[in-house]
């Protein structure tokens, strides 16, 4: 009996693209083509739905990949920022007490 690892595989974006292809190409379910490529069918179903947002085919609402990393960008600028704006208060308050 083998043991599977925990950890997630990381994948190319070139073998995702060719494998939402083939999901979409093929007459067969997204469940099968993971079988087949050897990947979890939740994932193969993750990247297809991806990909049908990203063509402007997914859901109301849903997000581009560009709109994702922009997001991701944008979360993370908003976290520095604030950590800058806590450093300075503090800064502040350190200096008013010394001025005392």
């Amino acid at each position: 009996m083998s043991k599977q690892s925990n950890m997630s595989k990381r994948y190319t974006a070139e073998f995702k693209r060719d494998a939402v292809a083939l999901a979409l190409a093929s007459d067969k379910t997204v469940t099968e083509v993971a079988r087949d490529l050897g990947v979890s069918p939740e994932g193969l179903r993750g990247w297809v739905k991806q990909a049908k947002a990203d063509r402007g085919e997914g859901p109301a609402g849903a997000l581009t990949s560009s709109e994702r990393e922009e997001l991701a960008r944008l979360r993370r600028q908003t976290r520095e920022q604030q950590q800058t704006i806590e450093i300075l208060k503090r800064a502040a308050a350190l200096f008013a007490n010394e001025m005392k």
